[in-house]
C-alpha cells in the first residue's frame, strides 16, 4: 500500500480515515478540497487543479482524500489500493452536522451554516454518485480495494492491520 485512494459520500469520514492511515503510514496525505478550493470559497481553474494533482500523483507514494468524479478514474488507474467509506445516509449526514463550525486541515475555511444543495447532493449520492463509483470498481479489480461498511470496520481495520 503505497498509492492509496480514499473516497465515500460526503460526511462519511474520508478526511478523518485518511489522516488516521497517515498517522499509521506516515505516507503523504493530500486533499482533493485544498487542491481546488481557495479560502474565499471559490476555485481554482480546472488547469490548476489538475496540475496540482498530476504533481501528486507522480510521487512514489500518496494518500489523496476525496471524491471529484471528474478525476476519479485518474486517481484509481494510479493507485495500488482504493479504500471506499460506503456508509448509510443517517451516518454520512451526522458526519456533516458534527464537522460544522470546527476548523479542518482538508478545508480552507471553516463551514458555518448548512449548504441546502450539499445536503441534497449527499441525500442522492447512494443513487446518483455510487453507481459510478461501483462501476470504476469493477473496472480496477485488480486494484486492492477495500470496501468498509461502518466506522467501526474502519478503526478496526485502522487498529488491527499490519500496513
Amino acid at each position: 500500500m503505497k498509492k492509496v485512494i480514499v473516497i465515500g459520500c460526503p460526511g462519511s469520514g474520508k478526511s478523518t480515515f485518511a489522516r488516521e492511515l497517515h498517522g499509521k503510514t506516515g505516507i503523504s496525505l493530500y486533499y482533493l478540497d485544498m487542491m481546488y478550493w481557495n479560502a474565499d470559497k471559490t476555485t481554482v481553474e480546472k488547469s490548476m487543479f489538475l496540475e496540482r494533482l498530476s504533481a501528486v500523483l507522480e510521487k512514489d507514494e500518496w494518500i489523496i482524500d476525496g471524491n471529484y468524479g471528474s478525476t476519479m478514474e485518474l486517481r484509481m488507474a494510479a493507485c495500488d489500493t482504493v479504500i471506499f467509506l460506503d456508509y448509510p445516509l443517517d451516518v454520512c449526514l451526522d458526519g456533516i452536522k458534527e464537522r460544522r463550525g470546527k476548523p479542518r486541515s482538508d478545508m480552507p475555511w471553516i463551514e458555518t451554516e448548512e449548504d441546502a444543495e450539499f445536503i441534497e447532493f449527499i441525500k442522492s449520492y447512494n443513487e446518483q454518485q455510487k453507481p459510478k463509483v461501483l462501476e470504476l470498481l469493477e473496472k480496477y479489480s485488480c486494484k486492492n480495494i477495500i470496501i468498509f461498511k461502518s466506522r467501526e470496520e474502519a478503526s478496526a481495520f485502522l487498529n488491527g492491520e499490519k500496513l
